[in-house]
């Protein structure tokens, strides 16, 4: 009789969670994924976007999902179109940079996630040049309906991590005195705009 009215207690539980998890489909034309670079001499900031991915939702949290952003779709907002404006892009899709050519996609992948006072922080693996990080970041301004979750984020990248050192300072007060106003800070921000639905 324990045994029985134990299964039964699983069971339920089981069904409970079941009925309060759901995945969601990344919308590529909603969702928006921008980016702000900076060095000595000032910001550059652009957009990139995603290409496919899915989140799978338990009750107020994400059990996990993925996000994949297409690299030969990087833009620069902040320079005019014209020359100066396509050698940044190109120089970013240059192998200095992100090698679009032999790696055309980012990944974002969620493993976990947890109620904090700022929101719900976000643990996962970031894959960028073919190189792998885990990373932490809080989602905020959270909305969730039986068709649709959204949320936002900034997410803080050390590209050197994932081998992007051209013209990184790396701690070495020589090089930024050569370098002067042509060093570029290596952080840069991703502001994600998700939306996802059924």
């Amino acid at each position: 009789m324990k045994t029985l009215f134990a299964a039964l207690m699983i069971f339920s539980a089981t069904a409970a969670f079941a009925q309060d998890t759901a995945t969601y489909k990344i919308d590529t034309d909603k969702t928006k994924v921008s980016w702000v670079g900076k060095k000595v001499a000032g910001p550059h900031n652009g957009n990139v976007k995603a290409k496919s991915g899915s989140l799978i939702i338990s009750g107020d949290k994400i059990a996990s999902g993925t996000i994949i952003m297409d690299m030969n779709t990087i833009t620069v907002a902040d320079l005019e179109a014209g020359e100066w404006n396509d050698k940044l892009v190109g120089h970013l899709k240059h192998e200095d940079f992100f090698n679009v050519a032999k790696y055309p996609e980012a990944k974002l992948v969620i493993k976990s996630s947890e109620k904090t006072s700022e929101g719900l922080k976000i643990n996962g693996d970031l894959t960028i040049r073919g190189k792998t990080e885990a990373i932490s970041f809080n989602a905020k301004d959270i909305k969730k309906t039986d068709k649709a979750y959204s949320a936002k984020a900034t997410i803080k990248v050390d590209r050197t991590k994932y081998g992007v050192v051209y013209n990184s300072a790396g701690g070495k007060t020589d090089l930024v005195k050569k370098l002067g106003d042509k060093m570029i800070f290596d952080e840069f921000t991703l502001d994600v705009d998700l939306f996802a639905t059924k």
